[in-house]
């Protein structure tokens, strides 16, 4: 497949320079190949590289005539492995400006979008692909999950609502709550991914629901914003903020009861 264009990753702490690398495995399919090593972190890097190639497709119909657009990896081993925690925490602005701005541009694109999950893809990186329409996932290698539970990271509203709103009720709390690891088959079952496969399993699911079609009456990222209206919400930079101070009311309350249960026990004696 010949290159269409290539969008440079600049280099960002630790992570080395990449590329996103847009390419068209058939007419008006456009693979956008992610190549930020050594796992495609989500960075402000990542996500602003990111951002420009959805850009450019939507912004140059003359040039990419409306259809489907595809987000794989071009490593390996990892889809995505999710956020740089501290690049994320150091960085006031990440999370509205660049990692929420990332996930409503996918949740509202006015094109269909596909993940496809040639490896693993923990917490933010499966948020990423929870983003997109639909997803296809490797049935020999890779994991999904989301892994806050393990290493002590609230999810933000922003965050859990997507797998509130696309995943049934036990396939939420498996994830959530039991930080569970689904391999492709399982995550099939579990209705996280729509298929199994890569690139020419993505081709045949854009093929067999005519996807290149869907985007070409101009109400389709309009019609998703409606679908998805509370995570839509979340993300917007004012409903981050609201979010946050919620959460802080939230966690004071919490204190206050952990306080006064302590002070019940020791009046207690037992």
């Amino acid at each position: 497949m010949a290159t269409l264009f290539t969008i440079p990753i600049p280099a960002l702490n630790q992570h080395a320079p990449g590329t996103i690398t847009c390419t068209s495995p058939t007419p008006q399919v456009y693979l956008l190949s992610i190549a930020a090593p050594p796992d495609n972190r989500l960075t402000t890097a990542t996500c602003t590289a990111i951002l420009t190639a959805l850009d450019i497709l939507e912004f140059s119909p003359e040039k990419y005539p409306p259809g489907v657009v595809l987000t794989t990896s071009a490593l390996p081993k990892f889809y995505s492995n999710g956020l740089d925690l501290e690049h994320a925490l150091g960085t006031p602005t990440f999370l509205p400006q660049q990692l929420y701005r990332l996930f409503h541009r996918f949740l509202t694109y006015p094109m269909p979008t596909i993940a496809v999950l040639n490896g693993h893809a923990f917490a933010g990186g499966l948020m990423l692909a929870m983003h997109h329409d639909y997803r296809v996932m490797s049935p020999a290698k890779g994991f999904v999950c989301i892994n806050e539970l393990d290493f002590g990271v609230p999810l933000k509203p922003a965050m859990s609502s997507i797998f509130r709103i696309k995943t049934r009720p036990e396939t939420y709390r498996t994830l959530v709550l039991e930080a569970h690891r689904f391999d492709g088959k399982a995550a099939l079952e579990a209705g996280i991914v729509d298929g199994l496969g890569g690139v020419e399993e993505a081709k045949k699911l854009v093929e067999a629901k005519k996807l290149t079609e869907k985007g070409r009456t101009g109400i389709y990222g309009l019609m998703k914003a409606e679908m998805y209206r509370e995570s839509v919400e979340y993300l917007s930079e004012e409903g981050h903020y609201r979010e946050e101070e919620r959460v802080l009311k939230m966690l004071d309350a919490d204190a206050e009861r952990k306080a006064a249960g302590e002070k019940r026990v020791r009046e207690a004696k037992l």
